[in-house]
């Protein structure tokens, strides 16, 4: 199957601008992955917006982009992607990275036998550990453990790869624990990264148990709750709108990390919180990306 990728290049606000209004349209294609980075790293102020498609966009699809802009859209190019140099690519280039005690690899590279290490393949692009939030949460799990948090049940909402509740698990390794993601194709991606790192699964304590679910829906999921460390790098709209859902999933006195908000839209994610419930107990900045440590208060 082959991909195709628009691109759009401007400045780092009005790229950030357009995340911004993608964050707000309830109705998005799912199947369509946006993004935007920085060019490179001695040009920080220039970006470019990304959006990933299984087909050749159509008109209609390239106009949704551009009507993320405010005024007048950059320029946006079509390219496609072909099949066998994209996956080559995309094992290119992935370093390991280091987030508190983790240590988060490709296969191709060895273990670190001083940290928690898993290996997760490149090509599973979100969640590997290389994305600012990702890695940001696996450092805010190390604060928690270092600062005393003990937890005996857990969710991760949106898992992707696995890799936050595997982290979870290597720290807490008694504790229930759940993952969930709307993507079915995220339940044998899962099942493969567990087995790749020796990760068990099933229903029991030490164990990961997998379902699909969008946010809270599902039977097994609200079944399991209320938990006292619960997990969401997801996006901010999501997180917003999942909010009241999680202020009931979490224990009084419980742990909330949430990730894959912009520091732009912080405030608005706290709001939402302390609606819910949640005072903030700590909070990080990982380039572009805030991940919130948030504890339910008692009574």
């Amino acid at each position: 199957m082959s991909s195709w990728k628009l691109s759009a290049f401007a400045s780092k606000p009005v790229v950030q601008d357009a995340l911004l209004a993608h964050d707000e349209i309830e109705d998005w294609d799912f199947e369509v992955v946006l993004s935007g980075r920085e060019v490179a790293e001695d040009r920080p102020n220039d970006w470019v917006l990304e959006a990933w498609y299984s087909h050749k966009p159509s008109k209609a699809e390239v106009s949704t982009v551009a009507a993320l802009f405010a005024g007048t859209a950059p320029k946006i190019t079509v390219e496609k992607l072909p099949e066998q140099d994209w996956l080559v690519l995309s094992q290119q280039g992935v370093e390991p990275i280091r987030a508190g005690r983790f240590y988060v690899h490709t296969p191709e590279y060895e273990p670190d036998p001083d940290a928690i290490s898993f290996a997760i393949p490149a090509s599973q692009a979100f969640g590997t550990g290389q994305h600012e939030t990702t890695a940001g949460c696996l450092a805010m799990l190390d604060a928690m453990k270092r600062s005393g948090v003990v937890t005996r049940n857990i969710a991760d909402i949106g898992t992707g790869t696995g890799l936050l509740a595997f982290a979870a698990l290597a720290l807490w390794p008694r504790a229930l624990a759940t993952a969930s993601d709307i993507d079915p194709v995220c339940t044998g991606v899962v099942e493969d990264n567990a087995a790749l790192n020796s990760m068990p699964m099933g229903a029991a304590a030490g164990q990961l148990t997998m379902v699909v679910a969008d946010g809270m829906e599902d039977p097994l999921l609200q079944a399991r709750g209320p938990y006292d460390l619960l997990i969401a790098n997801i996006l901010a709209g999501p997180l917003v709108e999942l909010a009241p859902d999680f202020g009931k999933a979490v224990t009084p006195g419980g742990n909330l990390l949430l990730a894959g908000l912009l520091e732009t839209q912080e405030a608005r994610v706290r709001r939402a919180y302390r609606r819910a419930g949640f005072r903030l107990a700590r909070r990080l900045v990982n380039g572009d990306w805030s991940i919130l440590w948030l504890r339910k208060r008692r009574g």
